[in-house]
């Protein structure tokens, strides 16, 4: 995608680094709102690069798009801008999701969940035939560092927490499903091990480690414009 020029640039030097990221924001979203197609069943994530993907869509009118939603705040701020809902039940198989990322290492893995929303980003993620994940700059990094976010049962927390140590509760609310949000603070290492370690204890409802393999396309803002890099994921 074309950078965005010396004008950009010039401007980005008398912003602070909050609106500079903000601007990296909208202009990631933007891009991947361009990607929605008339027709469309689509995944909406939860974070605050996908609040700048809500209005982008609705400014976009795409006719018979519906969208299901990982959050009661996207849902409700997507209602709020007129975009249609409907469950994943209804929907079916996804055409897109798009949704942002905490962390995205030079392999493509992504830590997902600093919202507590992240199972379900998952779940929608798996749903679509594409997922487009969207960040600004700093979101990009060599390699993956805790923490990883947890969603876990209430049942046995404490024994749950000892098996994941080092791990600990976050002072937040719950999941959209009421699971508890815990983050595991150990080194990644090898983020696939680490997924494998994580899954496989029990009372672990999902982590935030998301495989290569699930990521269709990422869209990375800087001040020279939005960066398109290709995941591992490839349509059926």
């Amino acid at each position: 995608m074309a950078p965005s020029g010396a004008t950009g640039r010039r401007r980005s030097a008398a912003l602070s680094e909050a609106e500079r990221v903000a601007e990296q924001k909208r202009a990631a979203a933007t891009a991947a709102a361009e990607l929605v197609q008339d027709g469309m069943r689509l995944g909406l994530g939860t974070g605050t690069t996908v609040a700048f993907l809500l209005p982008a869509l609705a400014a976009r009118a795409r006719k018979d798009v519906r969208c299901v939603a990982t959050s009661p705040a996207t849902e409700r701020e997507a209602r709020a801008l007129g975009l249609r809902i409907g469950t994943l039940e209804e929907l079916g198989e996804l055409d897109l999701a798009i949704d942002g990322a905490d962390q995205i290492d030079d392999e493509g893995w992504l830590i997902k969940g600093g919202g507590g929303a992240h199972t379900r980003e998952k779940i929608v993620a798996a749903a679509a035939r594409r997922f487009v994940v969207i960040a600004s700059h700093e979101k990009a990094v060599a390699s993956l560092a805790p923490p990883v976010p947890l969603e876990l049962l209430r049942f046995g927390v404490q024994h749950t927490l000892i098996a994941l140590a080092p791990a600990r509760l976050r002072d937040a609310p719950p999941s959209p499903d009421d699971g508890l949000i815990a983050d595991y603070f150990g080194a990644v290492g090898d983020p696939r091990e680490l997924a494998c370690r994580l899954g496989a204890t029990a009372g672990v409802v999902e982590h935030g480690l998301f495989p290569p393999e699930m990521v269709s396309t990422i869209l990375i803002a800087g001040d020279e414009g939005v960066r398109e890099r290709a995941g591992a994921k490839r349509a059926p």
